[in-house]
């Protein structure tokens, strides 16, 4: 990085402010990189770390932004961490992404469906029992990452943890079809439920986020492809749930198939007599 004066930078402020999330369970790396930037320029600086989902809510709600950190010269916002280094004139650290979780988990639910012949229900099956498994191998994390853009989990924020246990299941179901019905609708509405709220975090708050997808560590941005998923999974579990409700209609009338003729006669005589 190049130091630059920090007065011409910075007219009549000296000394900025940063808020920025620091809990417990997670301390927001965009934060950290802004102190240090700051640091790095020579500029003196007041941290002021929000330490509760509460606090972060009501800093957003106060400023009207969507996320933090957010740094303050005086009482000028300059933004987060991206708008520092732009009005420092330095480059600024890019996220690390990566779609390669995404592509193992999906690529080999693919290739296990196409060897068990199971066609598009195994490839879900497959593909949301692995996703499952993934979050369950660290729980709090994958619920503290979820709930950053989930709209049941900040209400709820037990939901964010039994997600992983009722994706599971989910899946099982698709595998065995067992309880089709109960699966379907599951599926629909889990899916719709991510579908919207991934869709509010990426065009609406236009969040940079990773995707609690594959786990609370992974790496994968939130987008696309985290909508596609969400989307996939609300058809397939309308699609379920509405052949599920058509089969249940079958039995009645194949049981009018095989009743015997002298039946059949008297069941097609009875609306003649109402007559």
């Amino acid at each position: 990085m190049t130091a630059i004066d920090k007065n011409t930078a910075m007219p009549g402020a000296t000394t900025a402010t940063v808020y920025r999330m620091s809990m417990p369970e997670h301390e927001c790396p965009w934060g950290l990189r802004a102190i240090e930037l700051l640091r790095d320029q020579g500029i003196e600086f007041e941290d002021m770390k929000l330490r509760s989902r509460e606090e972060v809510d009501q800093f957003k709600a106060k400023h009207g932004v969507a996320t933090t950190p957010q740094i303050f010269f005086g009482e000028e916002r300059i933004g987060g961490y991206t708008d520092l280094a732009e009005r420092l004139k330095v480059q600024a650290e890019k996220a690390e992404y990566s779609y390669t979780p995404v592509i193992a988990v999906f690529s080999t639910a693919g290739l296990m469906a196409l060897a068990t012949s199971l066609g598009i229900p195994g490839f879900m099956g497959f593909s949301l029992s692995m996703l499952a498994s993934l979050k369950l191998m660290d729980l709090n994390a994958f619920a503290e990452s979820f709930e950053k853009y989930d709209l049941v989990t900040k209400r709820f924020k037990p939901y964010g943890k039994t997600y992983p246990f009722a994706e599971l299941l989910i899946g099982l179901g698709f595998l065995s079809g067992v309880a089709p019905l109960a699966t379907g609708i599951g599926s629909l509405i889990v899916g719709v439920s991510g579908a919207i709220s991934v869709f509010k975090a990426i065009y609406i708050d236009k969040l940079a986020l990773n995707c609690a997808c594959v786990g609370g560590n992974s790496k994968a941005p939130l987008g696309v492809v985290s909508f596609s998923e969400n989307a996939i999974m609300a058809i397939m579990g309308g699609m379920l749930t509405f052949s599920s409700l058509s089969e249940a209609n079958l039995p009645s009338m194949r049981t009018l198939e095989t009743l015997p003729p002298a039946i059949m006669q008297v069941q097609e005589e009875k609306p003649n007599q109402a007559k």
